[in-house]
């Protein structure tokens, strides 16, 4: 019996520690991404920064322009940062 208690005591610790704080990230995560508009900068996971001309559609995949005239597709989920929104420097002024 003891056993089963001490299982379930480092399942706690391990949900709390572990599971709870990386379900917190991946929705905010979530929310950064659904909230992304064109003209946002934004850094993807692989390292390339540009700025979205087309935001998200029905497949998950943003237009990314990386130099002028050039233009990447990317999904949605591989943006690791939103570097500035129009929001953002709406705000600032």
């Amino acid at each position: 019996m003891s056993t089963v208690l001490m299982f379930g005591a480092v399942f706690i610790i391990f949900y709390f520690l572990i599971i709870r704080p990386q379900q917190k990230k991946f929705k905010q995560h979530q929310a950064m991404v659904s909230a992304i508009k064109s003209g946002d900068k934004v850094i993807t996971s692989g390292g390339i920064l540009g700025k979205v001309t087309k935001p998200e559609n029905k497949d998950g995949i943003i237009e990314v322009e990386i130099a002028k005239g050039i233009e990447i597709k990317v999904l949605a989920n591989t943006v690791a940062t939103v570097v500035n929104s129009k929001a953002a420097s709406a705000n600032d002024n």
